[in-house]
């Protein structure tokens, strides 16, 4: 694909004197995620943050700006003294499982399915929070805890795709917030980067914490896969108890081929009566 080259080339400037630079790895894992593909429709205010526009209508978001973003986003989360004051919120069902996985590696506070009206304003709810930073994963699903951060300022962090709107969003990160692979990929690049800043985890060695358990699993598909693993199994089984046992022929002896090959005389069985011996009336 030439606009995967063309984002590929343009992001090699990024990885010279620059220890923040994305590796190959990683722009590779962008790539093949889509987290660099938006949507037909782009807000006037993502204008920036686009790099062309394909023959389908699909705008591609600048990767570059894209991950400076995402180190910006890691630097203001680390200046946060209490992890916990960190609140990271998705209502979209792709995103709950990365968020959950967010908040456990970096110790933040997870918010997870639908948000309470009055959470961030409501003082006499039982789930009453004041946090220091939202961390947003879709402005228009999540339109709720924006509206009431606005009322309490506190900084909010969104992934916002090129269709979503910035109101009252302080910071920005361009990228495939729709995608269930690209929004796991996006939370763990995020808290990857969060753990090097703090000084958990070193930069010349890899994450030992796999993508994939950040990536949003559906347990109807996983329980239909597991009964169709069952069914497949109980179907060899029986097809495998159905099939009788072959029983082996007596072996012709060699010589007795050999015999009967130079001859051509072959042993026929005898029957056990012949027409002869029947008499003419039963026929």
């Amino acid at each position: 694909d030439l606009s995967l080259r063309s984002t590929g080339q343009h992001c090699k400037k990024m990885t010279k004197n620059n220890p923040l630079a994305p590796t190959n790895d990683d722009i590779q894992k962008l790539l093949a995620t889509q987290t660099h593909l938006g949507t037909r429709n782009l807000d006037f205010q993502m204008t920036p943050y686009v790099w062309k526009r394909r023959a389908d209508g699909i705008y591609v978001i600048n990767l570059q700006k894209m991950w400076e973003k995402l180190m910006l986003a890691a630097r203001i989360i680390v200046a946060i003294e209490n992890p916990a004051d960190v609140c990271v919120i998705s209502a979209r069902p792709y995103g709950q499982r990365a968020v959950l996985k967010f908040a456990q590696y970096t110790g933040a506070t997870a918010l997870a399915g639908r948000f309470t009206p009055g959470t961030f304003t409501n003082q006499q709810q039982k789930n009453f929070y004041e946090p220091r930073l939202l961390i947003l994963t879709d402005p228009r699903t999540d339109h709720q805890p924006i509206t009431e951060s606005a009322y309490c300022n506190i900084p909010t962090i969104a992934f916002c795709d090129t269709d979503s709107p910035l109101k009252h969003i302080d910071l920005a990160i361009p990228a495939n917030n729709k995608g269930k692979l690209s929004t796991a990929l996006l939370y763990w690049l995020l808290a990857r980067e969060v753990l090097r800043l703090r000084g958990m985890l070193a930069r010349s060695t890899p994450w030992d914490v796999m993508v994939d358990l950040f990536i949003h699993r559906d347990p109807e598909e996983e329980d239909a896969l597991a009964k169709k693993e069952e069914v497949a199994d109980e179907v060899v089984d029986e097809a495998a108890a159905a099939v009788p046992a072959i029983e082996a022929t007596p072996a012709v002896p060699e010589a007795v081929a050999a015999t009967a090959v130079a001859t051509g005389e072959f042993a026929v069985p005898e029957a056990a009566g012949s027409w002869g011996d029947q008499p003419a009336g039963q026929f």
